[in-house]
């Protein structure tokens, strides 16, 4: 098919303004499904998607279009997540499109993350345009959120499309503005081929098959392709698009988009963001790819059985493939064995990580709790980067901390707005701005720490207000904080999985409820178990778990006292011998106590 009749679009939105429903809602006006085939979030083929009624993975599919002029148009629509913790995703696909459908609820309104994806496709010099979704609900008002698109976003509603996900209302018209507005893609059909690997996933069968956008050439089923950044050299095994389901074609040419399955076994040879040449006549330079990501979350992942490490490894490595903002290395911990460290975007990635990690793989794993990036600079003038509390050294030896501190956004309605306000100075918040818009809207910019925002700040918030608050944030560096090193000890051995890093003015009371919920999960023993929270060697928090014991006098019937304190002496003296040889079992919900804590 000739470029010119082609359209590369992605749909981006907020959480809940319904790209999934309105993704299914194209494919059956395009007729791509037959009615047997048809169900709810079509695109979203993982379980965890599916449960949790969120996007995790971007999904393309190929779709062809008849439209009222007549002419047959190639659309390739590219669905995308909408939290926070996956903008990554977002980014990866618009890359590979011209345009962008900016999906409004009509009866919410501009939320947080409905700014952070339309900046993201501007600065990708994508062509946007606004949808107003759920038009036909009795709540919604589709002229203030018009408004509220001009007045928040700045961008023009003149060409906006008000539909129905659910109903189906409207998506005809929306398809004819996509051919009339988005505009075709370019490229060189004569050129050397060059395309770009915008995303990539692990097939028991085929290895590992990649996703392209072709930028100029072409690309057919036989030929050599090769990887530019790691020299990689392959031969093209077969060739599709996703129509929703996998169709084989003979050939991909400029502006498609589609997959390569090449026999790739090394995972490392396929790098999102690297370009596709062909060996033989290669194009003069590659494209940009896309800019590294940084974790911003740590935590250790362990396996509950130490044979399952190699497990672990592998499955970690296939993941890494299909999310390519997950990253890891091997570390050691005294209580819970061999594991990774691995960095994560942010809480709901880390959950979505260990759940796909569980159901996918089979494997039954320990987190611990998360933890950000600190700067430290010791006295010696050396900066250390720290995100393991394990590594964190010693109070005497440390100048001074810094922390991550992020520009957190939140929009709301007035109402919540005095159990925002008390929820963000909390978290040691600092107020930006207040901005009051059309109706009850306001936005709220606050400057908060990232290690503050990790653990609960969200859920917190979205109770606090009824649910009605949206949150997004960016980082914005680190400033100096006063932070000190919490250790747990169980009778005097330091608990390195359960050691956090936290702010001086909170370490009493969390270092107490610690031990407390200790108390409550660990087993009793044949000897009394010692529960310290400590800062380096000041114990700031003390629980003790009983011992059980058996009762040594039962036998003793009246007589001299002095016999039955004998007994005592020497079940005491035998606990002691216990407790120094005698190692304490720690239930694994015990390292799962610390992210319950509310700090």
């Amino acid at each position: 098919m000739s470029a010119k009749n082609i359209r590369n679009f992605s749909i981006i939105a907020h959480i809940d303004h319904g790209k999934s429903t309105l993704a299914d809602r194209i494919l059956d006006v395009t007729e791509a499904v037959s009615d047997r085939e048809k169900k709810e979030q079509l695109l979203d083929n993982m379980d965890v998607e599916r449960e949790r009624g969120i996007t995790v993975k971007s999904r393309s599919v190929c779709l062809n279009y008849k439209a009222k002029n007549g002419e047959v148009y190639k659309l390739n629509l590219i669905d995308t997540p909408g939290h926070v913790d996956f903008h990554y995703e977002v980014s990866r696909s618009l890359s590979a499109c011209e345009g962008a459908l900016l999906v409004v609820d009509a009866a919410q309104g501009v939320e947080a993350q409905t700014v952070a994806n339309v900046y993201e496709a501007i600065n990708c010099d994508l062509t946007i345009l606004p949808v107003l979704n759920k038009v036909d609900l009795p709540t919604a008002d589709p002229e203030q959120v018009k408004n509220e698109i001009e007045d928040i976003i700045g961008l023009s509603t003149d060409n906006s499309c008000d539909v129905s996900a659910k109903t189906g209302l409207g998506v005809p018209e929306l398809l004819e503005e996509i051919i009339e507005i988005f505009p075709a893609p370019e490229g060189d059909k004569d050129k050397p081929l060059r395309a770009l690997l915008f995303d990539s996933w692990f097939d028991s069968y085929q290895g590992v098959v990649i996703q392209v956008r072709i930028i100029d050439g072409s690309i057919k089923k036989g030929q050599k392709i090769k990887f530019m950044q790691t020299g990689a050299i392959h031969d093209v095994v077969d060739l599709g698009v996703f129509n929703p389901f996998p169709v084989s074609v003979k050939e991909l040419g400029v502006g498609e988009v589609g997959f390569i399955a090449a026999g790739i076994k090394d995972i490392h040879d396929a790098k999102v963001g690297d370009t596709i040449t062909n060996p033989k006549k290669s194009c003069d330079e590659p494209l940009d790819g896309f800019e590294e990501v940084k974790p911003m979350v740590f935590s250790g992942l362990y396996t509950s059985e130490s044979s399952d490490y190699p497990a672990l490894r592998e499955a970690l490595g296939k993941l890494q493939l299909n999310d390519a903002a997950l990253s890891f290395e091997p570390e050691t911990s005294s209580a819970l064995g061999f594991g990774f460290r691995c960095g994560y975007l942010g809480l709901l990635h880390m959950e979505i990580v260990q759940e796909r990690l569980e159901r996918e793989f089979n494997l039954s794993l320990v987190t611990t709790a998360p933890t950000v990036v600190y700067k430290v600079t010791l006295k010696t003038e050396e900066c250390l980067e720290v995100d393991n509390p394990a590594f964190f050294p010693e109070i005497g030896s440390i100048q001074h901390v810094e922390e991550p501190v992020i520009t957190g956004t939140i929009h709301t309605r007035k109402e919540y707005l005095g159990a925002v306000l008390k929820l963000c100075e909390e978290k040691r918040g600092v107020q930006q701005s207040l901005d009051f818009y059309t109706g009850d809207r306001i936005r709220l910019v606050y400057q908060l720490p990232l290690n503050e925002v990790v653990i609960d700040f969200y859920d917190r918030l979205k109770s606090a207000t009824k649910g009605y608050a949206s949150f997004d944030y960016e980082l914005q560096g680190y400033q100096k904080s006063d932070l000190i090193k919490l250790d747990l000890k169980i009778n005097g051995e330091p608990l390195d999985a359960l050691s956090v890093i936290i702010h001086k003015d909170r370490a009493f009371f969390y270092g107490q409820k610690l031990a407390e919920k200790m108390k409550e999960l660990i087993d009793r023993h044949m000897f009394d178990i010692a529960i310290q929270a400590a800062i380096g060697t000041k114990v700031i928090a003390r629980t003790t778990v009983k011992a059980l014991r058996k009762n040594v006098t039962a036998k003793c019937y009246g007589g001299d006292i002095t016999r039955k304190r004998k007994l005592l002496e020497k079940q005491k003296a035998g606990k002691k011998r216990m407790k120094q040889v005698g190692s304490v079992t720690i239930p694994q919900e015990a390292f799962l106590a610390a992210l319950k804590l509310d700090q």
